[in-house]
């Protein structure tokens, strides 16, 4: 598995790190959390694509999963691009988490995104119990060839320890929260390890981070905005990366971060700021 990071020099959204099983998973993606289900979701989607994006992150939870999916559609024919060439990731959530369950789970969000196939289902969240019957049903769904790589989200070490020891397929992904206040190092170095890639949400710390001074002078170093450097930060550290916007050009921004490098010094500094400080819930004190 490659785990070096994007070069710099490709410039453009469509760089890929290679999985575990071979399958091409973009750098960077648009993530769709609390994106509303209609025109403000299918909008995102299909400006993404036409500003060069080729991964979409949602979720059964989200509720916009129909939205995403007219969005997908729309964005495909308005700018010839092939459904292969687009990396789209759902996760399973906690209510449906089960052998049983997950399996009507997954065809749920096949209909509701109108697609054959996804790139990538994750498990949401660790359940306790729970989860370890859903990584079998995964498992199946890649068994058949119906899901192109499978993984969890939220996981911590000892939940990837369970689903390594009890199941036949080591996931391909691990999605957890991740920005300079939670750096997450100690889980990276395991992922690593196993094979397994990290990828970003809350990346930008739902904009906690924008008036930061670190980042500020960096930024300014490079005439970029704090939120690139942070992106590209992830890029750097080999860590997939999937920030949420609406708004063009933001999600154009967000999309500029393979035309410069960052330091040693750079991001020495940024490694410096963690306080593995959480906004989202700790995986094992989760009030499912």
């Amino acid at each position: 598995m490659t785990h070096s990071s994007a070069n710099p020099t490709t410039n453009h959204l469509q760089s890929t790190v290679t999985l575990s099983n071979g399958v091409a998973m973009p750098w960077l993606g648009l993530g769709v959390f609390k994106v509303a289900e209609g025109p403000e979701a299918a909008e995102a989607v299909k400006e993404a694509l036409r500003i060069g994006y080729r991964s979409i992150d949602t979720a059964a939870i989200y509720g916009n999963e129909a939205s995403v999916g007219q969005g997908l559609r729309e964005g495909m024919a308005a700018y010839g691009i092939k459904r292969e060439d687009i990396f789209v990731t759902s996760k399973v959530w906690n209510a449906d988490l089960g052998y049983a369950s997950t399996l009507a789970a997954y065809e749920t969000s096949l209909g509701k995104l109108g697609l054959d196939y996804l790139d990538l289902y994750l498990i949401h969240w660790p359940v306790q119990g729970k989860y370890v019957d859903a990584w079998r049903a995964l498992e199946k769904i890649y068994q058949e060839g119906r899901v192109k790589a499978i993984g969890v989200s939220n996981f911590q070490i000892h939940h990837l320890e369970d689903v390594m020891r009890t199941g036949q397929t080591i996931p391909m992904v691990n999605q957890v929260e991740l920005h300079p206040l939670l750096s997450q190092q100690p889980l990276h170095d395991f992922c690593k390890a196993n094979g397994i890639q990290l990828e970003a949400w809350s990346p930008l710390m739902q904009g906690q981070l924008l008036d930061n001074s670190t980042l500020q002078a960096i930024a300014a170093k490079h005439n970029k905005s704090i939120a690139q450097v942070i992106l590209r930060w992830d890029i750097q550290r080999g860590i997939v990366t999937i920030p949420k916007s609406t708004k063009a050009n933001r999600i154009l921004e967000n999309g500029t971060i393979f035309d410069f490098e960052l330091t040693d010094e750079d991001m020495s500094l940024i490694d410096g700021m963690n306080q593995n400080l959480r906004v989202g819930p700790d995986p094992d004190n989760f009030d499912f």
